[in-house]
Parts: structure tokens; sequence; C-alpha cells
């Protein structure tokens, strides 16, 4: 009788229990880490952002930048600093940049690139320049940072992406950097634009940076240093909007590349775009070699598989859609903790940036989601949807030190609520909601439409 009643147990929970597992949804709890209520009351545009510990205090702090760019052209922008402390929900802020040193932030780095100790920034400004920051390494909140804008990088029109890395592996870091030519080119006639290392001085404040013309595309949307064939040397994975492509540079030493498209087995969904600008990477197929995670103009997230061989064609999985808005980020992390790489990612709304817009024409809006990996299969979680934001970048981290991947990221698109925020997980065990926002009035909420 008891083995007997052992099996029904066991096939009730065969039956059962992945049903029961499968209600315990992730939800999403949102903390305001930096917004125009707590920093410059026109805080926005709210774009790239990077995290270090700068004043090594033992805490993550938060460095982002702020376009001001409720419409295209405006002349200013702000680089902001939210020390951490041993309280993700308690940040001291702090102006690094504003005005005309930041016109249009857009991208920043951090890295240690004068061989002091202490990790330095570069930041790159859509309506400018590339800009330097020198770590002070004492008194980080209340003095001013030495800065430098180097002249070579001056009337350039408009630097979109930026990184440090390390190019030679002699143990300093050079820049790498993306010149979109204009802040809002135009498509169809847009000359071709560079993709340059920018090699420091040993003291970068100097300003006499040496820049070495890697390639050429149009409207350069990316220029992301990572060790693609795993090979020990950083190499560069490039997107071109204009051109509707993304290529890889290949570091075959002494800042020598090689160039490879990178050409698809199978096409893309009609109507759509891969421009490389933004990407995340990893292993997704456990054949040894890095593959591409991209997101797809307008909706989609895409995982191309790198071959064996640089001339050979990348096979593509479509991992899923938010149509009808306009997916912009992808960041890899195991959300759900069972061992496998999952997907987080945001979109770009259309339409007016300082208002909630009433007409029904407007159909592209604010969103965050994450898919997760089911193997050959992948579900898409909704999270949260607006009518306004832009989420930009995500970058997963424990913040709460409770053992699950938590994001920190920015918004855009949404004044006054632009700024810095972070998504704590959680699980349907602390909320019936599967997204608790911050703030009691809000951009208007708006249905999936799935």
């Amino acid at each position: 009788m008891e083995i007997y009643s052992k099996l029904i147990f066991f096939l009730f929970s065969l039956l059962f229990f992945p049903l029961l597992s499968s209600e315990n949804q992730i939800s999403w709890k949102e903390h305001i880490i930096d917004d125009s209520s707590l920093g410059p009351p026109d805080l926005a545009g709210s774009d790239g952002l990077e995290i270090a510990d700068l004043d090594k205090d033992g805490f993550i702090d938060i460095v982002s930048v702020h376009e001001l760019d409720t419409e295209y052209g405006v002349p200013k922008g702000y680089v902001r600093i939210a020390w951490g402390s041993d309280d993700p929900n308690k940040w001291e802020l702090t102006t690094l940049a504003a005005g005309s040193d930041a016109p249009s932030a857009e991208d920043v780095d951090i890295a240690d690139a004068d061989g002091d100790g202490w990790l330095d920034i570069v930041v790159a400004c859509e309506l400018a320049h590339l800009i330097y920051f020198k770590n002070p390494g004492t008194n980080h909140r209340t003095i001013r940072w030495n800065r430098s804008i180097p002249e070579i990088t001056l009337n350039r029109g408009s630097f979109i992406r930026v990184f440090f890395a390390d190019f030679n592996n002699d143990g300093k870091v050079e820049v790498v950097a993306a010149n979109k030519g204009g802040e809002n080119p135009d498509i169809e006639n847009a000359p071709l634009n560079n993709i340059s290392i920018y090699k420091l001085p040993k003291e970068p404040l100097q300003g006499d940076w040496e820049e070495l013309v890697l390639t050429q595309v149009r409207i350069p949307i990316n220029s992301q240093p990572v060790d693609l064939d795993s090979d020990g040397d950083m190499d560069i994975v490039v997107g071109s909007r204009g051109e509707a492509r993304i290529l890889w540079l290949e570091n075959i030493g002494n800042f020598d590349f090689e160039k490879h498209d990178i050409n698809l087995a199978s096409k893309l969904d009609k109507g759509s775009w891969l421009t490389g600008f933004n990407m995340d990477y990893a292993d997704m197929n456990e054949d040894g070699r890095l593959d591409i995670i991209s997101s797809v103009w307008p909706s989609s997230v895409y995982i191309l598989f790198q071959p064996k061989f640089p001339n050979e064609i990348w096979k593509i999985k479509k991992v899923g859609d938010i149509n009808p808005d306009r997916l912009v980020s992808v960041s890899i992390a195991d959300i759900d903790q069972d061992g496998d790489n999952d997907i987080f990612s945001g979109s770009y709304s259309l339409g007016s940036r300082d208002k909630d817009d009433t007409e029904s024409s407007n159909r592209s809006y604010g969103s965050v989601v994450w898919f997760k990996n089911n193997g050959a299969k992948w579900e898409k979680n909704n999270i949260l949807r607006r009518k306004r934001g832009m989420y930009d970048k995500w970058i997963p981290i424990d913040l709460d030190k409770d053992e699950d991947i938590d994001f920190i990221g920015t918004r855009g698109n949404s004044e006054p609520y632009d700024g810095v925020i972070w998504l704590e997980q959680m699980d349907s065990d602390h909320s019936e909601s599967v997204f608790l926002p911050a703030r009691d009035k809000d951009s208007a909420t708006v249905p999936f439409d799935d």
C-alpha cells in the first residue's frame, strides 16, 4: 500500500509540479537611483552607463551619461556618478561634467588609462568629441576631476560609442570609438566614417592622442572590443547602421587587424535590419566559440552562431520579438538560475519625449521584457510597458546580495522620469504583480499586445 501511495504521488508530481512552478513567476521591483528630482532639474536623455569601484571603498559606483535630448541638437549634457554604499537604496550623487564638456553625452567606459592604479573615465559625445577624465585618487566626490578633450577628436561630427581595451597586450589600454558623423544623419546619403583606435600618451591628459583608422563604414554605430576568436587578444565587432550589417576585425597583432564580413546563413524577418547597435556575447550552443546576441531593428533579438572558420557563414536563430515596440538593448545573464543564459531587453518609445501622446497612431512604447532560455525554445516574459521610455542598456548584477540577478539600467525618452534605475528581482512569494513601479505617478502603463 505504501509503495502504491508513493507511485501515485510521483505521477501527481510529474503532472502538476511543472504547472505549479511555472506560476512561481519572477517579479521585479523598480528603484530610482538618479533622476531630475534627485539631481539637476533638466536631467533627461539618460543613455549609456558603466559600473566600477572608482574610489576603492569596496562598493560599486555608477557612471551614467545623459543627452538632454527631448529634441535633437541640444548642445548640452551631463556625466553623473552615483556613489555606492552598503545599502543599494542609498547613493551619493555628483555631477562629473555638464554643458559644453559633454554635449549630448552618449556613451562611457572605465579603465585605468594612465597606469596609476585608479580607474579613469572616457565619454563619447554625440554632438561633439571624446572627453577623458583622470581619477584624482582622493576626494573623489568633492573636487573637480581633471579632464582633456583630445584635439584630434574635435570637429568630427558625432561620437556614438567608446571603449577602453588593451589591443597589443602591453598592459596599457587604448581607446576605440565609432564616429557616426552626425547626430541624425541621412541614411541614404551619409558618407563613410571612421572606426578608430586612439593610442594614448603616458599621460592621457596631454591630449596628443594618435588615431589609427581601422576601417570606414556608413554611419558606424558600434565598435565593441571582445576576444571573439578566443585567442587571447581583443578583436572588434563593428556595426554599420547605414549599411545594415556587422563585421569583425580580427586582431593579428601590432595594431594590425583583418576584416571579416559576417554573412548570415538565412534571412532575417522581412523588414528587419541587423546594425549591431547593441550586442552581447556568450557561447550559446556550447561549441566552444563565442556567439553574438544582437538586437535586430525594429523589434527582435537574434543569436548569430560563430562558425569554425572566419570565412564561413554564420547560422542564426531568432529568439523573439516585442513587436510593435522598438527593441534596443540586450543583456545576457542566467536570470532564473537554471544554469543557462537568458536575455534581458528593453525598447525605445517613439513619439513625444516630454509628455504622453494621446493619439493612438503611435504604438511603439517603452517596454522591458526577458526571454527565458528553454533550450530549443525561448519564452518571452513581459515586465513593464509605458507610453514613454528608452531602456538602452542593462548591466546584470546581484546588487542587493540576495543571490539572484538584478539589473542596473538607464531610462530616456520620458522627461521628467529619465535617469538611472535598478530592477530588483523578486519572486511571486513577495509580490502578486510582475512589476512594482517606484513612482505613484509616471508615464501611462500600456498593456502588451500579446
